[in-house]
């Protein structure tokens, strides 16, 4: 296994709040969980790389660059009602390019995420639903 190293801009030019729909953040966690450590995601649209992990998803210049463009971090699912809420987090951002590149990225993302997903084959194994007795 190779070891990938990713470098973070000393200081950050922006931040915002946003949501994530919940459909991405789910997708997203249970891709990270089934690898059991980050997942690549190219977002070929863009020349992007995204790497996820359990705590934060990095975008990067996919042309080589090894520098974080963009950074979403501090997702709160915690503070959503049900599991369809979209889920708070913060974007951080770089350079002002990135605000710039932010427009178009969530939406690129979700598609490149939901193609790779599409080619990973599904758990192996029995599944089996309990029911569950209130007290």
């Amino acid at each position: 296994m190779s070891e990938e190293v990713f470098y973070r801009p000393d200081e950050a030019f922006s931040r915002e709040e946003r949501t994530l729909p919940a459909e991405l953040y789910n997708l997203a966690r249970l891709m990270v969980a089934r690898n059991a450590g980050p997942v690549f995601v190219p977002i070929r649209s863009m020349q992007f790389l995204a790497v996820l992990d359990c705590e934060e998803f990095i975008f990067v210049d996919g042309t080589g660059s090894r520098t974080i463009e963009i950074s979403w971090h501090r997702f709160r699912p915690g503070s959503r009602d049900a599991l369809s809420d979209a889920v708070p987090y913060e974007a951080v951002y770089y350079s002002p390019e990135a605000v710039q590149t932010m427009k178009r990225l969530q939406g690129d993302f979700a598609k490149a995420l939901g193609a790779l997903a599409s080619k990973q084959e599904p758990p192996s194994g029995d599944a089996q639903v309990i029911r569950f007795e209130p007290k």
